[in-house]
């Protein structure tokens, strides 16, 4: 099983510029999560920032027990092996085939012989579809195959943790289906903690188990894929739809005069930019491949967030015991059409304003993972 990831105030600047601040989260062992946010919010930052390649100003990143942040650079170097990256454009050398790019991390941090490291190799690229492309150099193969080739290379020392820097990043939607897919099989396979930085909105709605999104240099929240994508957060819903009306500008956010021009612009009958659709909602995730054994996490999942149901706002509630099984609803004693444990009103419709929430610890400005930590017998961020 992969490991946990504990992050806990974790801050990061360059010079003046803060670029997140008091980040705490926990990345459950073995199960797949996603971070959304804005261009320009620090996402690739944070990924450094775990890994140790950005040295955070303040904070705790414990991995295996260890806090990668004021550890050793011996131990930093032992801890990174736990780690397989997937960098935006794969980070391939040029003037390698793809054989010696997947290769290289084996010569470089291991002993292996070349018999051992040709089976290893040839192994992780059969695992990600490229069988028989082992001697193509990176320009002569598409940008999806230069994505898989990095991801066989992230694989190759066994990580127990895989982090993905927008995989979609320059692929059509059809590929990114496709890439979907092939992360959602590794994890039944090889049951890695995984975290995907992405943009993609099918991507966020389908692959993970865990969904958070940083905005205005803080995390708006992180836990359960549910919170997240029935919520009514005016930046969740803009990000999520897709839309002009919203806190997010083109530059990380706008004032309170620019969105009342963009109100005022959409009430005189004018486009908001959103194409079809509310996209909030718990959609189903995408399953293995047949043939591929069950996702561990998906118990390990269910089990957790059982326990703290009645900790996440009633809408998440429901989209979690809508998507129990009937063998589910036996093994957690819950009747067929149970509602949620508490009241709140139904999403409302595009251009409504949501109304109050009547149960105190769900309005106002508090983010879901402030909800959940406000519950003293909840696990807080970790969920």
């Amino acid at each position: 099983m992969g490991a946990e990831v504990v992050i806990e105030g974790l801050t990061k600047s360059f010079g003046r510029q803060t670029i997140w601040r008091d980040v705490s989260l926990t990345l459950p062992p073995g199960e797949v999560s996603a971070m959304l946010g804005p261009s320009g919010t620090g996402k690739s930052v944070f990924l450094k920032s775990m890994i140790g390649l950005l040295k955070p100003d303040r904070g705790r990143c414990v991995v295996n027990g260890v806090d990668i942040v004021t550890c050793s650079e011996a131990k930093l170097y032992e801890v990174r092996k736990l780690f397989g990256v997937l960098f935006q454009d794969g980070a391939l050398f040029g003037s390698m085939n793809l054989y010696d790019n997947v290769a290289f991390p084996l010569r470089e941090h291991t002993k292996k012989s070349e018999s051992e490291i040709k089976r290893i190799v040839l192994e992780k690229l059969d695992l990600t579809g490229l069988a028989g492309a082992e001697t193509k150099l990176p320009g002569e193969i598409s940008g999806g195959m230069r994505k898989r080739a990095g991801l066989a290379r992230a694989l190759v020392l066994d990580p127990q943790i895989i982090l993905c820097d927008e995989p979609d990043s320059g692929l059509d939607p059809v590929r990114t289906a496709y890439l979907s897919q092939l992360l959602i099989d590794l994890n039944a396979q090889i049951d890695a903690t995984i975290l995907i930085v992405t943009h993609n909105i099918n991507l966020a709605r389908t692959v993970p188990d865990n969904l958070g999104m940083l905005f205005r240099k803080e995390l708006v929240m992180f836990g359960p894929r549910e919170v997240l994508l029935t919520s009514d957060a005016p930046v969740v819903e803009q990000f999520l739809n897709g839309r002009r009306l919203g806190p997010i500008g083109m530059s990380e956010e706008k004032d309170a005069t620019q969105m009342a021009l963009e109100q005022a612009h959409i009430e005189a009958g004018h486009s908001d930019g959103t194409v079809g659709e509310d996209l909030r909602g718990v959609v189903p995730q995408i399953a293995p491949t047949p043939g591929l054994p069950e996702r561990e996490a998906v118990r390990r999942r269910k089990d957790r967030v059982m326990q703290i149901l009645r900790t996440l706002p009633p809408v998440a509630q429901q989209g979690i015991l809508d998507s129990l099984t009937d063998e589910d609803r036996r093994r957690y004693g819950i009747t067929s059409g149970q509602a949620p444990l508490s009241a709140r009103p139904a999403l409302p419709r595009r251009g409504e304003r949501p109304s109050p929430a009547p149960r105190p610890g769900y309005g106002g400005d508090m983010s879901a993972t402030q909800e959940i930590a406000a519950v003293p017998d909840a696990p807080g961020r970790r969920a």
